[in-house]
């Protein structure tokens, strides 16, 4: 097995798509690792703002496998993609990590760069797993958190319900 992380976010119908997401996620891979869910503006185009988080989970699937069964679940859930790069999403589904990898495996580079660049990835990754070592850079997402400019990209945690369970509060 080997241990992934995966982001997700949605602007569009947020609550709905992102409790989907889980669900699917859930049926597939059995326990997740789930962060708390965040709100945050989008970025590199206007639109309504995104809910992100990162789930960690445990694979048996192929690089190549894993990236059809994401590319799935989004088209279950109307991600539509003969859009523009940036735009609204239904659902956006990355793999941010596959074990320690580094490279690029069916045209996918990872580890994905968007984990040092981005605050609604790497806070989310930093919050579930602190001590974890980014495969390339060899820094705890905790160490990269801490040295990432905050001020940069402004994103805050919300209430968010799944399976009955409260995955992120407001304290």
């Amino acid at each position: 097995m080997t241990a992934i992380y995966l982001s997700l976010g949605s602007n569009v119908e947020r609550h709905k798509h992102i409790a989907a997401a889980l669900d699917a996620l859930a049926l597939h891979f059995g326990e997740l690792i789930i962060s708390p869910v965040y709100e945050s503006k989008s970025i590199g185009f206007d639109g309504r703002n995104f809910f992100n988080l990162v789930v960690g989970a445990n694979t048996s699937l192929s690089i190549a496998e894993l990236s059809e069964l994401l590319k799935k679940i989004e088209d279950d859930n109307g991600r539509k993609r003969n859009g523009p790069k940036f735009s609204p999403r239904t659902l956006d589904i990355d793999i941010l990590t596959y074990g320690d990898f580094v490279g690029v495996d069916s045209g996918i580079e990872l580890p994905r760069a968007e984990i040092t660049k981005n605050a609604f990835v790497l806070l989310p990754l930093a919050m579930i797993a602190p001590q974890v070592k980014h495969p390339q850079l060899q820094q705890t997402y905790a160490e990269l958190w801490q040295g990432y400019d905050q001020e940069s990209q402004l994103l805050w945690a919300i209430d968010f319900e799944w399976s009955g369970k409260q995955i992120s509060a407001l304290t």
